[in-house]
């Protein structure tokens, strides 16, 4: 057994094996195994549920603008409880959150199944996206405790090819579901494999050491309210229709309680908002890393079917087949990605990749008519190379370079940084589609390049030393 920590840290009171480094295999498999499976879950639903929305608006009686709030109910529940989460895994322990957000999740899939009206769906998924939340918050951490820290980049690299891979067959596995059944069966096939996996996980998953400071709820609160404002007020924003004073207010007051949280946390020696891992040169140039790809990423994926369609005169099944090269790519070089990153600086990996993405997206941008479908298709596969090229490697960083006990920390960080991106592009793209009504998707992807530029060179500053 080991000896008991002193302050600020304690070990768990029922462990007597908290592993100073990583698992030993065959747990540390295992252990993988169950993480792979519940962020599979957490992904594969979101995917899922943008497929059924049609289906979904037509038996339940309501517009398609109101069926919206199906997605952006558990999104928003995710975004407000991301880094809260991963605080308070670091109280009592990161495994316990996963669990009792798994189990949260199974509960919330069930309700989401047996929803009779769109207002139980909406409350069923806010509660689906707390257990979302959960596993998202504390994730990059039990992958921190599960491998040393000579592999942990083989961990995080495994951890983004299960990422990508649900992603890619999100699409293919919501079609062949609602080929054979009605939509709730999309959340009903949670439920027993959510059951196995928290018997399976609480035996496999490692233990960590805990703070002994107690979560300040109060900015937890503060948090909660500047990240929902913050996904409120954009959403609102990029619908237009004459609510741009709404949109203000919100954001406003985002910020002021963005602003408040700060000045409560900032002297603080654990932080709610890992402001002390910010100011840790790599990983705040990580986090801008971050922030710039992911704002190209969703801005390429909210801009290429709408490109494919009209200026490359494709269907809708065509589009859905010429989108997957991108993930699969991901999946395919990031386990490799994440290895050399245990060996080579990220700021060297990161910056190919983003170079990589950028020339992708820039020969997308030249394709006309005529094109080929393998000219698309190799042109995608070249952007996910890129990508999975800087994700696994920039992750590794994020959550390497953070000191062991703030694991959960860097953890929601990780996780926070990819929303913020993602939300960021989502915005311009939404901006773009209403200011320049023709053309809109080329110069989405142009932005998209300029992001990925961008973030290449914030990449690359990790070389030079403080």
């Amino acid at each position: 057994m080991l000896p008991r920590p002193t302050h600020p840290h304690r070990s768990h009171p029922l462990n007597p094996t908290i592993h100073p480094d990583g698992l030993p295999t065959p747990q540390r498999q295992w252990a993988m195994f169950a993480i792979a499976i519940a962020v599979t879950m957490a992904v594969l639903d979101s995917a899922v549920a943008n497929i059924a929305l049609p289906a979904i608006a037509r038996q339940l009686g309501v517009a398609p603008a109101e069926s919206v709030w199906v997605i952006n109910a558990y999104q928003l529940a995710i975004v407000v409880l991301l880094l809260p989460l991963a605080a308070l895994g670091e109280r009592i322990g990161y495994r316990r959150v996963y669990i009792a957000g798994l189990a949260l999740f199974t509960i919330g899939s069930l309700a989401c199944a047996l929803s009779p009206t769109l207002g139980v769906l909406v409350a069923a998924r806010v509660l689906q996206g707390l257990g979302a939340a959960g596993i998202m918050a504390v994730n990059g951490a039990l992958v921190r405790f599960t491998y040393p820290q000579k592999s942990l980049g083989h961990g995080v690299g495994l951890n983004a090819l299960v990422v990508s891979v649900a992603g890619a067959i999100g699409p293919t596995v919501a079609s062949g579901i609602l080929a054979i059944g009605p939509w709730q069966w999309l959340f009903a096939v949670n439920v027993p494999i959510g059951i196995v996996n928290i018997v399976f996980a609480s035996r496999v998953l490692p233990w960590s050491t805990l703070s002994d400071k107690t979560l300040d709820w109060g900015s937890a609160a503060l948090s909660a309210l500047a990240f929902g404002l913050l996904f409120i007020g954009v959403d609102t924003l990029t619908h237009g229709h004459g609510q741009g004073a709404l949109a203000s207010a919100e954001l406003v007051v985002a910020v002021l309680a963005g602003a408040w949280l700060f000045a409560r946390e900032r002297h603080e020696a654990r932080p709610l908002i890992p402001i002390d891992l910010l100011r840790i040169r790599v990983i705040g140039l990580s986090v801008a890393t971050s922030i710039c790809s992911f704002a190209a990423y969703m801005l390429a994926f909210l801009a290429l079917p709408f490109w494919f369609q009209a200026a490359l005169h494709r269907d809708q099944v065509q589009t859905g087949l010429l989108m997957t090269p991108w993930p699969v790519g991901v999946g395919l070089v990031a386990p490799f990605a994440g290895r050399l990153a245990d060996r080579v600086p990220a700021a060297i990996l990161g910056s190919a990749g983003l170079a990589v993405l950028a020339i992708g997206l820039g020969l997308l941008t030249q394709l006309d008519a005529d094109a080929s479908t393998l000219d698309i298709l190799w042109r995608m596969a070249l952007c996910g190379l890129g990508f999975g090229f800087f994700q696994a490697p920039n992750n590794r960083t994020m959550l390497g370079s953070a000191p062991r006990d703030r694991a959960g920390a860097a953890g929601g960080l990780l996780a926070t940084a990819r929303l913020t991106g993602m939300t960021f592009g989502a915005t311009i793209a939404a901006l773009v589609f209403r200011a320049v009504p023709g053309g809109s998707e080329h110069v989405c992807l142009l932005v998209a390049v300029g992001l990925a530029v961008g973030g290449g060179l914030v990449s690359l500053s990790r070389l030079k030393r403080i």
